[in-house]
């Protein structure tokens, strides 16, 4: 089956920075079935000032001496780590993926020919970034936690007129905050991104465990992302709340299973239910013995199984004729 549904494998930082944490996710993450595997891509010094300080989460996960800008910086993965992932995920039958969080990031990775962009939603209010990624008219893929639809608008509004085609760019409805109360999804609002934006739509979870991206995934999300890491007692910012292995492997194939039984939308019978139609539905038998000349009534006929007979459904042609032979209880009226 041609798969539409993207699966996106978040890696992001979950490597620690260490190249062979991340070919391992990158593995982990093939043989779970998903399409790609993304990590992030930035340069501490054009992330953050020395003075920004951590997301409440960041404090309580990692290392509590260190500043956001020291974070990242331990969190760098070099040019050379980006051309051996790539190799790898060609290895591994994956596309690589990366988010870019500076204009300089941006540009490595349209030399490194990516498919797609990724744009995260700390910069969807970021207008030199939204301009500088949109000239390159690639297939773009933003996430819109902690957006208001005007903000959404205008973003839209900044990639379109530097040079992106508006078929190009999917809007993932996300939440922010990690982990993401169940209470705060919102999955609802996906329905809204492609009502009033009328692009796709898919859906990026920061929730704990995989029942909301299969929701999404049956609400019509033609993209999924989902952190994942090799083991939640790992020290980091984002392990705690990712998938383990297992985990990913049985959320990409519920995922799969929801876009087989998804199909296309048209009511008709299928192959399968076919050979049932005669052994569950009715026919019109007779109800007593009928000898030949009597009259049909409600008295004499009545509908049981099979369905392989005169259907029910010519109950008022039968009424008041007249029966050409004789009939048994139980026996189909011809």
């Amino acid at each position: 089956m041609k798969k539409e549904i993207i699966v996106i494998a978040e890696a992001g930082i979950n490597h620690n920075g260490n190249l062979k944490t991340a070919k391992k996710l990158i593995k982990v993450a093939a043989g779970a079935g998903v399409d790609i595997v993304k990590f992030q891509t930035f340069i501490a010094d054009k992330l953050a000032t020395k003075f920004a300080k951590k997301a409440l989460y960041q404090k309580n996960l990692s290392n509590s001496q260190q500043s956001q800008y020291q974070m990242l910086k331990s969190l760098e993965l070099s040019k050379k780590n980006h051309y051996e992932l790539i190799d790898y995920c060609k290895k591994m039958k994956v596309e690589f993926l990366s988010t870019a969080f500076d204009i300089e990031s941006i540009a490595f990775l349209n030399k490194l020919k990516l498919k797609r962009f990724k744009i995260p939603s700390g910069e969807i209010t970021n207008f030199p970034y939204l301009k500088y990624i949109g000239q390159f008219n690639k297939p773009i893929i933003m996430s819109t936690g902690m957006s208001t639809l005007k903000e959404i608008r205008k973003a839209l509004s900044i990639l379109t007129k530097s040079g992106t085609e508006r078929k190009k760019i999917t809007l993932l409805h996300c939440n922010t905050e990690y982990p993401t109360p169940k209470k705060d999804v919102n999955l609802k609002a996906m329905l809204t991104l492609k009502k009033i934006f009328k692009v796709n739509v898919g859906y990026s979870d920061h929730t704990l465990g995989i029942e909301v991206p299969i929701a999404a995934t049956a609400l019509g999300a033609t993209i999924i992302e989902k952190h994942f890491t090799l083991s939640r007692d790992q020290i980091g910012c984002d392990h705690f709340m990712s998938l383990e292995p297992r985990e990913l492997k049985h959320m990409v194939k519920s995922v799969r299973n929801i876009e087989i039984a998804l199909g296309d939308g048209v009511k008709k019978v299928s192959l399968s239910e076919k050979k049932n139609i005669k052994i569950v539905r009715k026919s019109i038998v007779a109800k007593n013995k009928i000898k030949k000349g009597d009259i049909f009534s409600n008295k004499n006929i009545t509908t049981k199984r099979p369905g392989s007979g005169l259907s029910p459904m010519n109950w008022n042609k039968i009424l008041g004729r007249r029966s050409k032979r004789n009939y048994k209880v139980d026996e189909l009226i011809k």
